[in-house]
């Protein structure tokens, strides 16, 4: 092998690592993020535009890098959320499962660790989102609901900014397998 090669190979030994978490941040950052978007938009209307578990979603399926850890977080971040929130059960349960799944399989892809990355994801992961939500809502429930692309886009960019602070945040408690 050559020196490109090795460092090539170095370079995706590195980037393949995944992360892990103590317990308690694994159920404490879902949980704090799920009774923020249900009690927030109630003192704070300005703020129902976030999605703080969708980003909680995101940043472990990309950190932990494996499409099934992803779905199954996604699933049960989801399901939590829908269980407190009016929308029927499994709306977001299945709209956080698809973002998880793909979030960790592009992780897989690229290094995630940079910061302007994971803007974009958080950005695209929330119109991804909203989207299948929007298509789940017409599809499953017959619901004659718009999809304004100008407002979601306006969101998702808000969402990315949030995600920017809450992924630096959440990397204080990171330990490398």
């Amino acid at each position: 092998m050559t020196r490109f090669d090795d460092s090539l190979a170095a370079g995706l030994a590195e980037r393949s690592k995944a992360a892990s978490y103590g317990a308690a941040v694994y159920l404490l950052a879902p949980l704090a993020a799920i009774l923020c978007q249900v009690y927030l938009p109630r003192f704070f209307a300005a703020l129902s535009y976030l999605e703080l578990p969708l980003l909680v979603t995101v940043y472990f399926a990309l950190m932990r890098r494996r499409p099934a850890s992803g779905a199954v977080t996604g699933c049960i971040i989801g399901l939590a959320q829908d269980a407190l929130s009016p929308q029927p059960l499994g709306m977001n349960g299945i709209s956080k499962t698809l973002a998880g799944y793909f979030a960790a399989s592009l992780s897989m892809r690229f290094d995630v660790e940079h910061p302007a990355l994971r803007f974009i994801l958080s950005f695209f992961f929330f119109i991804f989102h909203q989207f299948f939500f929007w298509a789940l809502s017409r599809g499953l429930l017959g619901r004659q609901v718009d999809f304004p692309i100008p407002q979601t886009v306006i969101y998702a960019f808000l969402n990315a900014v949030v995600a920017a602070a809450l992924f630096s945040f959440l990397d204080r408690f990171r330990r490398e397998e």
